[in-house]
């Protein structure tokens, strides 16, 4: 059955791709055929898994470039099908009848409720965690539901996990991974790193003892260097900490040399952390990943510029109250007059529950360099009342056709989009009709 299962997933990755299309089609019918054909697979090299909340899709990305500078030749699931069927289908689309990978490295971004399916089945060498932040409540519940998941196929692991050091939820992992070599990475203190925050933040009582966790400072929501206010549980000793952060040079230092940031603000330099800390984890030399960052390119939606004949708009996703907020202080930096629309959908992918929005600082875009915010999606209106009870004192139009709301959006020299995750698209599809482009 495991080589049937192969070769129909080979087929149907291949009439696919010859049609123009992708998808995880093919990993559904692999795993129907033989539910275990993961188990069965032999790899001739590391076996690199990349969850958290934030950031997966970037890494991943970085630490496949990473290793093929490094000489190896990688399979990954690039676009991002970081489900089951989507890692399978990434799999057996690339090995012999006998189950063989045909790569010398797998590189694999996984969603987090899907750890528990992928650490058992395969050969795993590390496992590299960014951040957990609460995001799509009514498909993931809440934060305690993914570490819970994740923590119960640890116990047995041997392999290296590398974790966001400055995340207590992430670094409660290692208490459930005895057996696991640990690689902490984190982040110095830089021009935002503040001593107090009032973002929505998930890391306030200690996983070990149940007190309450004292910051010595914040770098954005609750990431940054803390303590237990009654037992040992604090940021542990970091092997990966980039210094002399320059945010606005999109530069910073580490073990002596100096990297560009593969895009804007404080996350992606902490991908990058992840990226050298991987490194290190497979003994390649770290220097390589300069050429990684400085050509990194950016996934759509994640700050991408469109500019045509003096027009700009410059597209964020946004989809939990962390990411979000790292948007809005990209926004906030910029003093130039600006029309924002923000479209708020609730579909599955989104997450039905749209109270986050709520936990959301949009305040951060009601100044005056603001002078209009269109509201659009399936929770436009939703999402105008959020702006007015924000105490916004400008133009607020609520436009239930997204294509209309980006039009009138574009009549302005300079824009923001903000949209969640399956308004992204079809949003971006609109900016580049809508320009030109």
């Amino acid at each position: 059955m495991q080589k049937l299962a192969i070769l129909v997933t080979r087929l149907s990755s291949w009439v696919l791709s010859k049609m123009g299309r992708g998808g995880s089609m093919p990993g559904r019918l692999g795993i129907k055929i033989a539910p275990d054909c993961l188990n069965h697979l032999k790899f001739g090299g590391p076996v690199i898994l990349v969850t958290g909340t934030n950031g997966k899709t970037s890494t991943a990305n970085m630490v496949s470039d990473l290793m093929e500078e490094a000489g190896y030749k990688v399979v990954t699931n690039r676009k991002g099908d970081n489900l089951r069927v989507g890692i399978t289908s990434t799999l057996l689309s690339h090995c012999s009848l006998s189950g063989r990978v045909k790569a010398d490295a797998a590189v694999l971004e996984v969603d987090e409720l899907n750890m528990k399916y992928i650490v058992p089945a395969l050969p795993v060498t590390a496992i590299v965690v960014n951040n957990f932040f609460r995001d799509q409540l009514d498909r993931a519940g809440e934060m305690e539901r993914i570490i819970d998941t994740i923590e119960s196929v640890l116990p047995d692991y041997q392999g290296d996990l590398i974790l966001n050091g400055n995340d207590p939820n992430v670094v409660r992992l290692a208490m459930a991974a005895p057996n696991a070599r640990k690689i902490y990475f984190g982040a110095a203190k830089n021009a935002s790193t503040v001593e107090h925050s009032a973002e929505a933040a998930e890391g306030k009582f200690c996983p070990k003892c149940g007190s309450r966790l004292e910051y010595d400072f914040y770098q954005y929501s609750h990431i940054g260097q803390f303590h237990c206010s009654s037992c040992d549980f604090a940021t542990p000793k970091l092997d990966v900490c980039p210094d002399e952060i320059d945010l606005d040079a999109h530069t910073f230092r580490y073990d002596g040399h100096v990297y560009p940031m593969a895009s804007d603000g404080l996350y992606s330099l902490y991908n990058c952390a992840a990226v050298l800390a991987a490194a290190r984890s497979a003994g390649v030399d770290p220097k390589l990943a300069e050429k990684v960052f400085a050509r990194a390119e950016r996934p759509a939606g994640r700050n991408e510029r469109f500019e045509k004949a003096g027009r700009d708009c410059i597209l964020n996703l946004v989809k939990n109250p962390t990411g979000a907020n790292e948007v809005m202080k990209v926004i906030e930096k910029d003093p130039a007059k600006k029309t924002i629309v923000i479209v708020l959908n609730d579909n599955a992918q989104d997450g039905r529950d749209i109270s986050w929005i709520y936990d959301t600082v949009f305040e951060k875009l009601m100044d005056d360099s603001t002078e209009e915010i269109i509201c659009t999606g399936t929770r436009a209106w939703d999402m105008a009342l959020r702006i007015y009870y924000g105490g916004f004192t400008g133009k607020i139009r609520p436009e239930e056709s997204m294509e209309a709301a980006v039009h009138e959006a574009l009549q302005a020299p300079h824009v923001y989009a903000v949209a969640t995750y399956t308004a992204l698209l079809p949003t971006r599809n609109t900016i580049v009709k809508e320009m030109g482009l």
